[in-house]
This record gives C-alpha cells, sequence and structure tokens, in this order.
C-alpha cells in the first residue's frame, strides 16, 4: 500500500463519514415529516399485490415507456444507478489497492461484461436525457415546457454527477488495463480496452479516479442531504414505497383514479350524522392534515412536469400546474416541519396546540411559514391560490401520467372540501348548482315532474321500475340524459337501439336523482352522500332479491359514481356504460348496421370513461362498424385525451381564465377534418358542442352521441324521417 493509497483512503474514508452523517439526519428528517400526516388504514392491506404492482412499475417502467425513447432513455439509467452503484462500492477497495476489486463477482466475466455494457447504454441514455431536458428549457422551448417551474440546477446537478461517475468508471477500467490489472477479457468489455489502450500506464491512476469517483458521488449525497426537497433526487428512493403505497394496487395502471376516496378524520371515514366541525376534520386546511401518504406523495415529485404537459387547465393559460401544486405543498411542509415537530400547530377549533416555552427555540422563518393559509391569494400569503384549486376538472391527467403514482387529484378534492364544508368559499355560480341539488335532485333545478318528459314522441312504450318486474338492465337516465336538450337525443338513441335489440330494460323515471358526482368533486361530500344514499335505498328497492343488478348509464360521471363509489355507501351495482352495451349487442349480431355513414368522423374520449375507468375500446368497436371509413383519431387520443372543461362541478362554473378548455379541443377535433365528433359522454356533447357553434362551424360539422351515430346506421330512415 503506497503513499498515494494511504492519502486517498484518508481522504475517502473522511468523505464518506461526512457524507453518510448527512444522510442519515436526512432521512431521519423526511421519516419524522411524513409522519406527521393523519393516519391512512387502507395503504396497508395487499402487501403481495403491492410488491408485485411496485415492481412492475418500477423494473417495467410501465409509466415512463409511455414516452417512448424518453422512457427507454431513463430506464437505461436507472439500471445504471442500481446495478452500477455496487462500481461505487468496488472504488473503495481501488482506492486502497488498484488490483483490488469487489469480493466474490468483482472478478467474474459475466460482471464485467454486464456491468460494461450498462455502463455504455446509461452513458447515451443520460446524455439523450440531457439533451431533452436542454430543449425543453423554458426559456428555449417553443410553447409551453413540462419544466416551466422545475428546479432546474437540480436536475442539472443529478444528470451531470451521473456522467461523471459514469466516465471515471470507465476511466477506472481503462487504467486497470494500461497497467495490466484488468481481469476481464476483451471481448466483454471493448470499451474499456479501448479506453485503456488510449492511457499511460500509470500504476496509481485507478486509485487517483476511484478517489474522484467516491468523491462525486459523495457530492451528490451531500447535496441532497443538505436538500430534502430535492425530488428529482430523492425519487430514487422514494418512488419505491410510493408506488407501494399506491391506492387501489389491484387495479390496472390509472384505473385507480375513478373513485374518490372518502372524507377522513383521524384515519376513518368521516360519519355525517354523528360529525362534529370541532372535533372532525372535514378534509384540509393546513399541510400536516393530509396524510402521511400525502407528504411522502409531495416528498418523491420529480418535477418531470409529466403530469403539468397533459393538465387541460395548464395548457389553456390557467394558474393551475399539478407539478407546482405538489412542489409548493411540499415546500410548505418542510419549511413549517421545526414548528409541528416541537409541537406546534392549531386545533380543529383554531387554537394553537404549543406552549410558548415548547415555541421559543423554533426558527422564525418556520414560525412565519406557520402562519400562512393553505389556500389563499399572494396578498394573503396563501400556499395555495384558489384560481389554482378551482382550476382543476379533475380529468386525472396528471395522476395517468405521474411516474411515481402521485394522487394529485385526491389532495384537490380534499383541499377543496375544507372550502366548501367550513369556509363556504367557493366560486358563485356553483352556489346555484349546489341549491338546485338539494331542492330540485338536479343540478339544472328542473322539476321532478318532468324527468320522463324525453320518452314522449317515441314509437314504443318505455317500461317502468314498479309497473314490470321482467327487466335485464336499469337504464339509469341522469340528469342530464333527462333535462338538458341535446343528450336528451341520446337517451332516445339509447332506448331505441336496446328496444331494437330486444333488452329488457326499465327506467326509474321521477324516482331518480343525480347520483351526487358534482357535489362530490367540488368538494361538497354531504349533498353527496344525502343524494348518494337516497339514490341506494332505491336502486336496492328497485332490483328487490335480485343477486345481480345490471345498470346501463349513458353519463360516465353516473358509471363512474354508481359503479364504483356507491360502494363506499353499500350500494353494490353492475354497471356499464352503454357504448359497452351496444358494442356487446353489435358483436353478438343484435344490433346490424345496414347503412354506413358517409364522411370523416372523430371520437373524443370523456375522462371519466377513458382514463378514470380504462373503456376505450367499446365506443371504437361501435364507431368502427357504423362509420363507413372508420374513426380519425386526434392527436390526443384513449389515456391522454385532452378533457373538454367539465369534469370537477366545471361544467356549473365560469371559464374566466385564459382560453377555453372545450375551444382547445374542439380545435384539436376539428385538424382532422372530420364531419362528425362522437362523443360517449353529455357534458362532453355540450362543451364539444357549444366550441363548434362557437367555431362558426356548426354548418359543417355536427357533434353527436356515439349512440345516435349507430342508430343512424342501423335504422336509416326512421332516423331521417325523425330528423335525427
Amino acid at each position: 500500500m503506497g503513499t498515494a493509497q494511504i492519502v486517498a483512503t484518508v481522504l475517502a474514508a473522511a468523505v464518506t463519514v461526512v457524507a453518510v452523517a448527512l444522510a442519515v439526519r436526512a432521512v431521519r428528517q423526511m421519516v419524522a415529516v411524513i409522519r406527521l400526516g393523519q393516519p391512512d388504514p387502507t395503504r396497508s392491506g395487499e402487501l403481495g399485490q403491492r410488491a408485485a404492482v411496485m415492481l412492475k412499475e418500477t423494473a417495467g417502467h410501465t409509466r415512463m415507456l409511455k414516452w417512448s425513447a424518453v422512457g427507454a432513455a431513463h430506464w437505461f439509467v436507472m439500471v445504471a444507478f442500481v446495478v452500477l452503484s455496487l462500481l461505487v462500492v468496488e472504488a473503495y477497495f481501488e482506492v486502497v489497492d488498484p488490483q483490488l476489486g469487489l469480493p466474490v463477482i468483482g472478478h467474474w466475466t459475466v460482471f464485467g461484461l454486464v456491468t460494461e455494457w450498462i455502463g455504455v447504454l446509461g452513458t447515451v441514455g443520460i446524455l439523450y436525457l440531457i439533451a431533452v431536458r436542454l430543449k425543453n428549457r423554458p426559456s428555449r422551448a417553443k410553447g409551453l415546457s413540462r419544466f416551466t417551474g422545475s428546479t432546474m440546477w437540480q436536475g442539472y446537478f443529478v444528470e451531470w454527477i451521473i456522467v461523471a461517475v459514469l466516465v471515471c468508471g470507465f476511466l477506472i477500467r481503462g487504467f486497470k488495463v494500461a497497467t495490466d490489472h484488468f481481469e476481464y477479457p476483451l471481448w466483454a468489455t471493448p470499451v474499456s480496452h479501448a479506453i485503456g489502450s488510449a492511457l499511460p500506464a500509470w500504476e496509481d491512476g485507478a486509485t487517483w479516479v476511484a478517489l474522484v469517483k467516491i468523491f462525486i458521488s459523495m457530492s451528490w449525497l451531500i447535496t441532497i442531504s443538505l436538500n430534502v426537497t430535492m425530488g428529482v433526487a430523492w425519487h430514487r428512493f422514494l418512488a419505491f414505497p410510493n408506488i407501494f403505497f399506491k391506492r387501489d394496487p389491484g387495479r390496472p395502471a390509472g384505473s385507480g383514479l375513478g373513485p374518490l376516496k372518502p372524507m377522513m378524520s383521524g384515519g376513518k371515514p368521516l360519519d355525517f350524522e354523528e360529525a362534529d366541525p370541532e372535533k372532525d376534520q372535514f378534509g384540509v386546511a393546513q399541510v400536516e392534515q393530509f396524510t402521511w401518504k400525502g407528504l411522502l406523495d409531495f416528498s418523491t415529485c420529480t418535477e418531470c412536469g409529466r403530469c403539468q404537459s397533459q393538465c387541460p387547465a395548464w395548457n389553456t393559460a390557467k394558474p393551475l400546474s399539478p407539478k407546482l401544486l405538489i412542489t409548493s405543498l411540499r415546500d410548505h411542509a418542510y419549511a413549517k416541519a421545526p414548528y409541528l415537530l416541537a409541537g406546534g400547530g392549531k386545533d380543529l377549533t383554531g387554537e394553537e396546540k404549543a406552549t410558548a416555552a415548547q415555541l421559543a427555540h423554533v426558527d422564525v422563518l418556520a414560525l412565519a411559514e406557520a402562519d400562512r393559509p393553505l389556500i389563499g391569494t399572494a396578498e394573503e400569503g396563501g400556499v395555495i391560490d384558489p384560481d389554482v384549486l378551482w382550476s382543476c376538472t379533475t380529468c386525472g391527467a396528471c395522476v395517468e401520467q405521474c411516474p411515481v403514482d402521485i394522487e394529485h387529484v385526491d389532495h384537490i378534492v380534499d383541499m377543496r372540501r375544507y372550502q366548501v364544508l367550513i369556509e363556504s368559499s367557493f366560486p358563485s355560480e356553483a352556489g346555484v348548482m349546489l341549491r338546485n341539488l338539494e331542492n330540485k335532485g338536479n343540478p339544472w333545478g328542473a322539476p321532478q315532474n318532468t324527468r320522463e318528459d324525453w320518452t314522449k314522441g317515441l314509437d314504443f312504450e318505455v317500461p317502468r321500475v314498479g309497473e314490470t318486474e321482467d327487466f335485464e338492465y336499469l337504464f339509469w337516465v341522469g340528469c342530464a340524459g333527462a333535462f338538458e336538450d341535446r343528450a336528451k337525443k341520446t337517451t332516445r338513441a339509447v332506448a331505441t337501439l336496446l328496444h331494437e335489440a330486444g333488452v329488457d330494460f326499465a327506467i326509474l323515471g321521477e324516482g331518480e336523482t343525480c347520483s351526487g358526482d358534482p357535489a362530490r368533486r367540488m368538494g361538497n361530500e354531504f349533498v353527496f352522500q344525502m343524494l348518494a344514499q337516497q339514490n341506494v335505498e332505491t336502486l336496492n328497492e328497485a332490483f328487490g332479491e335480485r343477486k345481480t343488478k345490471k345498470i346501463v348509464a349513458t353519463c360516465p360521471h353516473c358509471f363512474n359514481t354508481i359503479g364504483r363509489e356507491y360502494e363506499q355507501l353499500g350500494g353494490t351495482f353492475e354497471v356499464v356504460h352503454h357504448t359497452q352495451l351496444l358494442a356487446h349487442l353489435v358483436s353478438t349480431g343484435k344490433l346490424t348496421p345496414v347503412q354506413p355513414i358517409d364522411g370523416g368522423l372523430t371520437y373524443h374520449d370523456p375522462c371519466y370513461l377513458g382514463r378514470h375507468n380504462r373503456v376505450f375500446e367499446a365506443p371504437r368497436e361501435v364507431l368502427g362498424a357504423a362509420a363507413k371509413d372508420g374513426i380519425t383519431e386526434m392527436p390526443r387520443n384513449s389515456e391522454r385525451s385532452f378533457c373538454c372543461g367539465a369534469g370537477g362541478a366545471r361544467m356549473w362554473m365560469e371559464e374566466r381564465i385564459g382560453k377555453r378548455i372545450n375551444v382547445e379541443r374542439v380545435e384539436e377535433a376539428l385538424s382532422t377534418n372530420a364531419q362528425t365528433v362522437a362523443v360517449g359522454c353529455p357534458f362532453c356533447y355540450t362543451m364539444l358542442g357549444d366550441g363548434v357553434t362557437g367555431k362558426g362551424r356548426q354548418e359543417d360539422v355536427e357533434v353527436v352521441d356515439v349512440a345516435t351515430v349507430l342508430l343512424r346506421s342501423v335504422k336509416p330512415k326512421e332516423t331521417e324521417a325523425q330528423g335525427a
């Protein structure tokens, strides 16, 4: 052991001790912050399923590979980080003696081969990712950049550290080749041999480069330890638990978006019959009122901006960026943490829980952060601006795209719940909708005795529950389908097609009331539960003793709410969307298109049918059977479909900021040169129809439901005669 090795060993040990000590402190700090969150017992079960999903999403990169080249590059970088960490460990042996390597596996040719090519592909991958970041950096990107608002120096720092570590790895091997201390054959490690042939035979070369590699690696560890909010680095460790503890691990990736979580207080669903705002938590008013999984979400964000790039609000110049919302909550949580960890915090009545003595040594900046309202304008010092909160359509594009399973929509709705239920603070026009729901049972405030008016003029009798027990499907018409003029066309078309196919169905008529979706998504859980419990009782009574309770719905919001959220209130029903049932009837020959529809046709995926419930193929199968030339897809389709702008109760809120979301989507539809824009949702029908009218294209472009397209093909003469 020469002088160089002694000096290098001492320096390597010193920097490692400092880095490890800081890392341990940082981990303890992060764990302490995450543990400040509220309990969530729903995250603890299905451990085997959770492990399988976590391994699939990480090793298989199922989310990242949706971004093709970027995803593939990131996969190689991830594998390089994991596998080549062994070479960082090996560097500690090399500073002691350049001829040493990892015990046992360090002498296997297979190990040399694998690490060689992972190093090569990892280098190519990280250079590609650097190029992508440079090309799309906010100052140079044309249009909106997904990196806008990201802490760019952190991204560059992490990426160039990886490059430097990989380069050092090849240089160490090169010096070993040059000094005849390399064990691996040329065929297994050609790059290392090529580099070695160009290097001098410097005996201490491998030692000094190994020291540089350790210094670079430890500088990375020291830097991230001093910056616990550096998600672009910490996600390498936090992504695994964050994905492991995702909700609904048994569902396919993305399909867990459908049901919202019930309001929780103390880790239990809130019972409104016994709830007390002074004792029970109503939504989220302070950052520590998020669950521990919420705080883990905030800590895990990589600032990659995939959520931002897909968000309809961000893409139409509104203040909401899902990424910036999460990072704002993260920064606030960690800045407030010293105050909270000292025992500080407000109880549900607004009283301070800590004594003056407990807070005496808390940093003034943490105390100032504690005084900030979670929701408030910039003038009020708020962490999240109200316009940010109310711009969300709950379309779920952010959750769909997030590679680490952050649950943006749940957090937004939790904050809305407090604003609505406790602060009574929400857009004024939404108040009209809520009053209509409470007083009339529908958001339009239409008289209940007009719910069956859509049946007038049909050439067959629509059966009512109570008048007949002989039905296979209960046809849930929905408020839009019963009261909104355009949606009533869809309702009539579906009823006609079901009658034509010989399907036994019945409606509730005046016994139906709103599913509660608009109330729940704007944050009024009380009104939602009131409506939902009434509907569960009505539906259970309608089905009687039947074991199978089949419902067909034309509205994806009703489809999602009744099928996936009423379970939380004891209502278990088998709900299908009308496009699913129609696709089945076409495939089984019970409905036969006889006259293909001419002209170009495109299809808009409703968020609550597609992303939230993974129903992509059924409407396309129906349209494919009915349309002569098939479907011309919009650039953003299927799981990347762009929202119409009506979800999250936005249907009843005026859009005053930026470009209208429906106009953005209509422009995309018009770019296909289609004469027909098919939809599968009454909200989408209204929004896109208004967008087409606003563009002055109502004469040559028509927005219609999938059912209407099929009806025109199945019964062309009748529909032509009726002017449908």
